[in-house]
């Protein structure tokens, strides 16, 4: 948890942890929190602005577990910081402090929209949606070997793409997750079209860039999530994050759902069977988009 940890620090937590339980109650307590409690269902209540913080090389979790909680809460803004100490106390804690104070500064809790960016529509859409997920690959590795101002102008360009292509497609931005973003399309053969367009702009920036290539996730599933003010969640959204975790760079994957809303259609499947999703208990049959001519 504590890295490159100076002496005292590491004698500090060691004092902490020894004198606050006996060794039976600290491992049933770290079992319980870390095996068998599962708030996940709840958090879609907790309807307050809600900053999600998460350094990128935390060696605790993986900063996936920090966009898996932001997906989760209905408004939730989740940025990823820099470094590799899970408690926010240690380590270089100043981008800690200047996101907290930049989040509270803001009227509503919302963090500013970046100038250019597509502001998120009034009401979420509600009924039938395809919802889609994007996710850059290797984010991690790549600010480490950008640099923070390079990795952070990769962002922009997928952010970009993304929206351009949303626009062309009729699809509404509903929030930014760090690495991605998080839409939806009233049309799934609409939602297929916008994913395909996505990734021909990854490879078209990705010949313009060899050095730093941009490489893309993409996930979509459909279904009716609930819709609060800005922002949808429900198993529909949890759903469609999963299968954009599943995806490979470059790959588009949609679940059984939407291949059969988009039937009929010029779309070319590849069927990748039945995949255990975390948090589903029953596999869920996924098909690529093949896109490439």
């Amino acid at each position: 948890m504590y890295p490159n940890a100076e002496k005292e620090v590491v004698d500090s937590f060691t004092y902490y942890a020894r004198n606050s339980a006996t060794g039976e109650v600290a491992a049933a307590i770290l079992e319980e929190a870390l095996f068998h409690l599962d708030v996940r269902e709840h958090l879609s209540k907790l309807t307050m602005p809600t900053l999600v913080l998460h350094r990128r090389d935390d060696q605790a979790f993986p900063m996936s577990f920090g966009r898996d909680l932001a997906s989760l809460l209905p408004h939730a803004h989740f940025i990823a910081l820099p470094g590799n100490t899970h408690a926010p106390f240690y380590g270089d804690f100043a981008p800690v402090i200047e996101a907290v104070g930049d989040f509270l500064a803001t009227s509503d809790g919302h963090a500013h929209v970046e100038p250019g960016a597509h502001e998120p529509q009034d009401d979420a859409p509600a009924g039938l949606q395809t919802i889609l997920f994007t996710d850059m690959e290797s984010s991690t590795s790549m600010t480490q070997q950008l640099g923070d101002a390079d990795a952070q102008e990769l962002v922009r360009a997928h952010n970009a793409i993304v929206r351009d292509a949303l626009r062309a497609h009729g699809g509404s931005e509903i929030k930014h997750t760090g690495d991605g973003i998080m839409a939806t399309f009233p049309s799934a053969a609409r939602a297929i079209d916008c994913a395909i367009v996505i990734q021909r702009g990854c490879d078209a920036h990705a010949v313009e860039h060899p050095t730093a290539p941009l490489r893309m996730r993409i996930g979509l599933n459909a279904g009716e999530p609930v819709a609060e003010e800005r922002d949808l969640f429900g198993a529909a959204v949890q759903l469609a994050s999963r299968v954009c975790g599943s995806a490979g760079p470059g790959q588009i994957l949609v679940s059984d759902v939407v291949r059969q809303l988009a039937a009929g259609k010029r779309f070319l499947w590849s069927d990748q069977g039945q995949v255990a999703l975390r948090g589903f208990e029953d596999p869920v049959r996924l098909y690529e988009v093949k896109w490439r001519s």
